[in-house]
């Protein structure tokens, strides 16, 4: 609420939601409830909105908030220049839009000194009215009126001109002409790109765009990404262009009024206001509505593949040996415990130029020895396939499995001061070698310690809203968390910090209670966290989990303001509340309308019996292995018509990039993913997937790998 305003109907309206629990949801964002427990425990409050829709909810109320206070800021500014008439006051109440209210702004707004300005400080507006009335039949008799050289007005000429000045900045202030122009370029506009002089060896990234044009309103967002950077790199102009006689012929048809002499200023008036003031406003106007849409496409492409990695398939607790490969320097070799804790680290030199293949393969079996080793964790930089098949060369006494995994962010957690707070004694390459065991342990536990934007899943992630996509990005993390649950007594501050209702401050304060006390035995012992109130209590406490506490339900999702309710249950069927918890005969056997309370409904009861059957179920998918065509090494090895292994590492609007093994990425176009057509490859790729894909085109001098998924040939 802002002045006594209720949003719900309106934003109800929009979503197509229903007011009540629009009504709800607004007022659980106000009490300080995060989207993950709104989603989770409020479903009764909500009808069982999802968390997109509460999302949608608060990201609708943020911009009418913001409408109302641009309003009240806008009408405080005409009051104070005593031009705030009832009317006026009306419209902009009465605004849906920021540019509405904007529109109705800009006669009002304060400028610089304009041309229009300098006339009416020679006196020249009500001669601009004259005219502009268009019932005068000799400009020149009246302009002789004006003629004043203590004012700067020293002809009839000067006068005409400085009321067609003023004129035109009636004319490109006018609410009616602009929204008629704004709609020529939304229907006609068409944006236009050419190479600077000079640039094209420097900008060969962007030569298909050298001489490109299309109607703007068909532009997909990364092709006016794509466009607005090189401008920005001044390797091309870009410009969107309208008929200009067609938008003069509209202008016309609002301005003119008669056929006579003052008529013709007039229209002498309109060509200047389109040309100087009109079409560079309303083409910033443009570029930047179709710039905000394409970071609004481009961020939600980041954060679904953002949301699709950090949920990947988690390997779980295993004993892991993680190799950061590399070549002149050397493999940092590190071994993990199950829980992530480092046990040793060393470097081996299997390769040039060194190649102590030899000491390396028995370093290796000595560590998969000593350490008792269950998975060989490689990533996947440079040396990263050399690495791959030097591992796979050793005959090893047991069976390992051998994985690579993607490298991407882990330079930036190397040098980050969280990981120098958790390694001190170590340098960068031993904090990445653990990194890449640690991700294919949990990807979620050891993502959330690098900032989302360098974890590489976006395009053109550096040229959209940063604030926007830092927002998007947070929330994304937070939700992937809270889906997932944390381990109260293991989870990093990085992770916890993501917990609903937690954030940087409490997540440092847990941890530190947590090692005085030696570790939680249960939910309640929270509330001796340092400013951990009960507020945060109860955004926070069903996400955490407690594995073998002193109360059972504290390992589940079960919110503890249930508690009681399955106490109910148990008591019912004369069993202890541990006797319930993964028991589906017993569970079976509760009828849930028997549970309904008045502030814990059909929903939540149901929820309650599934988590009872699944305690702290993870929704993540069953962790694969994934092997590379052994014969492919780099991207010169590649030819065309070749059927191989890959795994989607990107997914954007106009298709997926595929990592087949040769540290370039081969992009599988949007029409080459099916057969038949889709408009968002999400429909049918997630990331992580494996796939088999056929080359279709290999550029060795750029270094760009053309994939297709279309008619491949299914294995022998």
């Amino acid at each position: 609420m802002i002045n006594n305003i209720d949003f719900s109907a309106p934003i109800a309206q929009e979503l197509h939601l229903s007011s009540h629990h629009v009504a709800n949801v607004i007022r659980l964002l106000g009490e300080g409830a995060t989207i993950p427990f709104i989603a989770r425990y409020r479903k009764e409050m909500t009808g069982s909105m999802s968390e997109e829709p509460i999302a949608a909810i608060q990201k609708r109320l943020e911009q009418l908030i913001e409408l109302e206070k641009r309003k009240e800021s806008v009408l405080n500014s005409i009051r104070e220049q005593e031009k705030l008439t009832p009317e006026l006051e009306q419209k902009i109440n009465e605004a849906k839009t920021l540019q509405e209210v904007e529109d109705l702004y800009l006669p009002y707004k304060p400028k610089r000194r304009t041309r229009a300005t300098i006339a009416r400080e020679k006196g020249l507006e009500p001669l601009a009215a004259q005219i502009m009335a268009q019932n005068v039949d000799s400009v020149e008799r009246i302009a002789k009126k004006y003629i004043n050289a203590e004012k700067g007005v020293n002809n009839v000429e000067e006068a005409v001109q400085g009321a067609k000045d003023i004129m035109a900045e009636w004319i490109s202030e006018n609410i009616n002409g602009r929204n008629r122009i704004r709609k020529i370029f939304h229907l006609q506009g068409v944006i236009k790109s050419s190479i600077v002089k000079g640039k094209e060896e420097e900008g060969k990234t962007y030569q298909q765009y050298f001489d490109w044009s299309e109607p703007i309103g068909n532009a997909p967002s990364h092709r006016v990404l794509a466009l607005f950077r090189a401008e920005e790199e001044g390797v091309l102009k870009v410009k969107i262009n309208v008929d200009d006689e067609f938008v003069l012929n509209s202008l016309d048809d609002i301005f003119l009024k008669n056929d006579n002499e003052s008529t013709a200023v007039v229209q002498d008036a309109i060509d200047d206001a389109w040309k100087r003031l009109l079409a560079p406003s309303i083409e910033t106007e443009i570029r930047n509505f179709y710039k905000e849409k394409a970071d609004e496409t481009a961020i939600q492409v980041f954060a679904e593949n953002l949301r699709q990695l950090l949920l990947a398939p988690p390997m779980g607790q295993k004993r892991v040996l993680a190799i950061d490969p590399g070549f002149r320097t050397g493999c940092k070799v590190v071994v993990l415990s199950e829980t992530g804790a480092l046990l040793h680290n060393e470097t081996i030199y299997p390769h040039s130029p060194k190649s102590d293949t030899i000491g390396a393969m028995r370093k290796i079996k000595s560590l998969v020895d000593a350490y008792r080793i269950k998975v060989i964790a490689i990533g996947n930089g440079t040396a990263g396939r050399e690495t791959e098949d030097f591992i796979r060369s050793i005959k090893f006494d047991r069976d390992l499995m051998a994985v690579m995994v993607s490298e991407s962010g882990a330079s930036v957690y190397s040098a980050s001061k969280i990981a120098r707070e958790e390694f001190p004694d170590y340098d960068i390459t031993v904090r990445g070698a653990v990194s890449i065991g640690r991700r294919l342990m949990d990807p979620l536990a050891e993502l959330v310690k690098i900032d989302p934007k360098s974890i590489g899943v976006g395009q053109y992630q550096h040229d959209v809203d940063q604030k926007k996509l830092g927002e998007s990005l947070d929330q994304t993390v937070e939700s992937c968390v809270n889906a997932v649950g944390v381990e109260l007594n293991t989870a990093s501050q990085q992770l916890l910090s993501y917990v609903s209702g937690v954030g940087p401050t409490l997540a440092y304060n847990i941890v530190h209670y947590r090692d005085e006390i030696g570790g939680f035995k249960n939910r309640k012992q929270l509330y001796s966290v340092p400013r951990l109130g009960e507020k945060a209590f109860e955004q926070c406490a069903g996400f955490l989990r407690i594995h073998n506490g002193e109360n059972p339900l504290d390992q589940s999702a079960v919110h503890p303001e249930s508690y009681h309710i399955v106490e109910k249950m148990a008591k019912k069927l004369n069993v202890k509340v541990k006797d319930l918890i993964g028991n589906k005969e017993l569970i079976t056997k509760i009828q849930p309308n028997e549970f309904v309370e008045a502030s814990f409904g059909i929903e939540t009861i149901n929820d309650i019996l599934k988590e009872l059957e699944k305690p702290g179920r993870d929704p993540r998918q069953h962790f694969e292995a994934f092997e590379f065509d052994k014969n492919i090494r780099s991207i010169n090895d590649l030819r065309i018509g070749m059927v191989l292994n890959g795994i989607v590492t990107n997914i954007t609007a106009f298709g997926a990039f595929v990592d087949i093994g040769v540290h370039q990425d081969g992009l599988v176009h949007i029409s080459q993913i099916t057969d038949h057509y889709i408009k968002d490859p999400n429909e049918v790729l997630k990331l992580n997937q494996k796939v088999r894909v056929v080359v279709s085109d290999v550029d060795l001098d750029r270094k760009r790998i053309s994939l297709s998924m279309r008619n491949i040939p299914s294995k022998n």
